[in-house]
């Protein structure tokens, strides 16, 4: 009875890039601002952070982020 060969793997393995996000959704507005998704949610609704919509989705700019952060650095 003659043993199986394993297949031999030529191919290079794909190379993983990391992808800078260009929109948050709330949540991680939230996080990286370190502040709750009610405080997201209130600067949104006052018009202190921009966001745009997609399809039924919110999403937080990461400009709108700094932007926001950049107006409170100016009020201080």
């Amino acid at each position: 009875m003659a043993t199986a060969t394993p297949p031999v793997y030529t191919a290079t393995e794909p190379t993983i890039t990391a992808v800078t996000p260009l929109l948050y959704r709330v949540e991680e507005a939230a996080e990286a601002l370190r502040i709750s998704r009610t405080q997201v949610y209130a600067l949104i609704r006052c018009g202190d952070l921009r966001t745009v919509k997609i399809g039924g989705s919110r999403r937080v700019p990461v400009a709108a982020c700094a932007e926001y952060v950049q107006t409170l650095e100016v009020a201080a």
